[in-house]
């Protein structure tokens, strides 16, 4: 098919470091154009990554009628106004994580994904090791699956990084945790009834460092996570069942230049001894992300995920803030 033309909004290290690179070497689709708020800032970029176009705003980008889809690496406040710009100007977009702050903002991007395709970026769901663990979990491998525990942590004091910014969506919860409430999601093929949560918050920044939450996806299933922004880093997923138990290594970072790996363990001995091992071989999952919103674009296949979808963490998301404020179980 013929390769979709992306622009990308911004020049933050997601999109320069992860997701161009990916969508330059895709299968379905190429990068046309980069905008950034200082020309300098764009053109540097393009001339690094081999973009043909450079632009100094935003609405110059969507100004330019050969861009056919955005991809939006801003920080976490600007991506409904800049979704619905970038509808307006008649682009696809493909927004970065958490595409909704605020639950009651999910109606304009309906009103706007009637005339575009909208997903939001959560480019695990297209990596072959969390489909690998998926079909297993639905296989029976582990029997009934009762519970998914996810920790993912790294360590960041930089008070000029946006994950440190209250005022524009930082904080643990908004950044990771969203990837823990998608794991459950993804892997129990359930939606969350309702949430709890515990949250440890910086002093001088103001955002949460620490929190945990535990939801409850009914007929017995929940997840549990812990995500901090001030901890060692850490990942690791761990589905557990009523025959066994699947842990996915390197869940949220996966290494696109080396192998993944699944651990499905029966329970037999304790010491881990029983543990049989699934190597899947290396891939990009930004650049297999890319290629399924593409084919969507191009009528190829179905949009994976939708405005509902993206809703569903938004509303877990909330519930958990509320819980942390009224200290109890909030529905979702």
């Amino acid at each position: 098919m013929e390769k979709v033309r992306w622009g990308v909004l911004g020049t933050a290290k997601i999109g320069t470091m992860k997701c161009i690179p990916a969508l330059q070497a895709s299968a379905c689709g190429r990068v046309h154009a980069i905008a950034s708020r200082s020309l300098a800032s764009a053109q540097d970029a393009a001339v690094r990554l081999g973009i043909p176009k450079a632009y100094g705003s935003y609405r110059e980008l969507l100004a330019d009628d050969e861009i056919e889809a955005v991809y939006i690496p801003l920080p976490n406040h600007l991506h409904v106004p800049c979704t619905l710009e970038a509808a307006e100007a008649g682009k696809h977009v493909l927004c970065e994580k958490p595409m909704l702050l605020r639950p009651e903002d999910a109606a304009q991007l309906r009103a706007a994904s009637a005339k575009v395709l909208v997903m939001e970026a959560f480019m695990i769901r297209f990596h072959p090791q969390w489909l690998r663990a998926r079909e297993l979990v639905r296989g029976g491998r582990i029997g009934t699956p009762r519970a998914v525990q996810v920790y993912f942590s790294y360590f960041n004091t930089d008070p000029a990084n946006i994950r440190n910014r209250p005022g524009i969506g930082g904080g643990g919860l908004y950044d990771i945790g969203c990837y823990a409430i998608v794991a459950g999601r993804f892997l129990l093929d359930a939606e969350p009834l309702a949430a709890v949560a515990l949250f440890d918050w910086d002093p001088a920044f103001g955002v949460d460092r620490t929190a945990s939450g535990l939801l409850d996806f009914g007929d017995g299933r929940q997840l549990a996570f812990t995500v901090g922004t001030q901890c060692v880093p850490c990942q690791r997923v761990q589905i557990l069942g009523t025959k066994g138990r699947i842990e996915i290594e390197i869940p949220f970072n996966a290494p696109k230049d080396g192998p993944t790996r699944l651990f499905v363990d029966d329970g037999a001995a304790l010491d881990g001894s029983g543990i049989e091992e699934e190597t899947l071989p290396p891939c990009d999952q930004y650049a297999l992300q890319g290629d399924a919103f593409a084919r969507a674009i191009r009528g190829e296949a179905a949009l994976p995920y939708g405005i509902d979808d993206a809703l569903m963490n938004a509303r877990s998301l909330d519930a958990l803030f509320r819980s942390e404020r009224s200290r109890a179980w909030e529905k979702v």
